[in-house]
């Protein structure tokens, strides 16, 4: 089918990030790198799947803009309800099997899977089919992955990683944790907090486990937290080598080049690279 010039010189997607204690949703026009809308919204506590659809309802009823049709929409379910399995042991029939010992799952929950190709991994996950099936009815057809493969095609993506890094994506209660070592793929995981102890706690045990010494790694941090927050506060007394990664894309408008958000919207942004 022929595009139109119109077409062409708008690739307008829209990305989704559905988290048990947030939505986020971002348009972006991937010809121009402009920012056409951003919206966050947080629950003052986590959210269950029935919930999470009441308010994307809000959204979608109060603003207009998700009416218009977009190129490519892609939605990302961040939660702890996965596991990482080589793809030389996955079976797609057994994929609950792989669930069922560290996630409760219910007779109607539907178990996805994300073939990440180049680390020869399956990310194994539940999506929430209420919402999913929500969104069928909005926009037609769509894509739906675990951030954590979005997290990780990110990472690989971009030069080769030497020596050991530990990537971290935090948000309010919870962060999912990646660790690489000379481009390999040590660990990958998420852990619930309720304070800074408990999050110092699961990052440095993660550590000893892996047998790496604070001071020889590098962490790389992303989504909610800054260099004033508490929880970078109590890393810094361990580990002294700490970034925050960036995208390497120059948004318009310059707002969105602001760090904050380019930390909180990186994988929506990577989502729909």
């Amino acid at each position: 089918m022929i595009k139109n010039k119109e077409e062409i010189n708008n690739r307008i997607k829209l990305s989704i990030q559905v988290c048990l204690n947030g939505l986020s949703f971002c348009i972006l026009n991937f010809n121009t790198n402009e920012v056409i809308w951003f919206k966050k919204t947080e629950f003052p506590k986590e959210y269950n799947p029935v919930k999470i659809l009441e308010k994307i309802e809000e959204i979608y009823n109060s603003e207009d803009i998700l009416d218009r049709k977009f190129t490519e929409v892609k939605v990302l379910f961040s939660h702890d309800l996965y596991s990482m399995v080589p793809k030389e042991f996955f079976l797609e029939d057994e994929a609950s099997n792989y669930l069922k010992y560290n996630t409760k799952i219910l007779k109607t929950d539907v178990v996805a899977h994300d073939d990440l190709k180049e680390q020869d991994l399956i990310t194994v996950y539940i999506p929430f089919t209420n919402i999913t099936n929500y969104l069928f009815d909005k926009h037609g057809e769509f894509e739906y992955v675990h951030s954590v493969s979005v997290l990780i095609e990110s990472i690989f993506s971009q030069r080769p990683i030497s020596g050991t890094t530990v990537y971290l994506n935090n948000y309010k209660t919870y962060f999912d944790l990646v660790v690489v070592k000379d481009n390999e793929l040590l660990l990958s995981n998420s852990f619930n907090y309720d304070t800074k102890e408990d999050f110092i706690y699961y990052l440095l045990f993660t550590a000893e486990q892996l047998e790496l010494v604070p001071s020889d790694f590098e962490l790389k941090l992303m989504g909610e937290i800054d260099i004033d927050s508490p929880f970078y506060k109590i890393a810094y007394q361990y580990i002294k080598n700490i970034s925050f990664i960036k995208l390497n894309l120059h948004l318009k408008p310059q707002e969105y080049n602001a760090e904050k958000f380019q930390q909180e919207a990186f994988l929506l942004i990577k989502s729909m690279q």
